[in-house]
């Protein structure tokens, strides 16, 4: 299993991003795919999750009103759409898959390499 996130960028306060999370493998379609952010000195947190077929979603209480996770199967991608982004949006995105739509780390086996977004002020 492979997860590719790609998307991220520099992007001033009020922007927005799309970010990309490609799988391979047989599993992904059937998996639980998440995203996840580090910032600087911070703890790993969890971002929006969405389940196998798409019909549910979680998202983080700070990104609830400005994020849409959405996934597409048949080409093994799960999509992130964060708007009105703000500095303390700054960070390494990753992309990861499990069996449940959780937001412990811990639950996630496959992660991808990340992909920095950075907000400008």
């Amino acid at each position: 299993v492979q997860l590719q996130a790609s998307g991220g960028g520099l992007v001033q306060t009020g922007g927005s991003l799309n970010l990309t999370c490609a799988g391979s493998g047989p599993t992904f379609s059937t998996s639980v795919i998440s995203w996840f952010r580090q910032a600087p000195g911070k703890e790993r947190e969890f971002v929006a999750g969405i389940s196998r077929s798409g019909s549910a979603t979680s998202y983080a209480d700070s990104v609830k009103d400005r994020c849409t996770i959405s996934r597409d199967n048949a080409k093994n991608t799960v999509y992130l759409e964060i708007a009105t982004l703000k500095p303390e949006d700054t960070a390494i995105y990753y992309c990861a898959q499990s069996s449940y739509l959780v937001r412990r780390g811990d639950a996630y086996k496959y992660w991808g390499q990340g992909t920095l977004v950075t907000v400008s002020s």
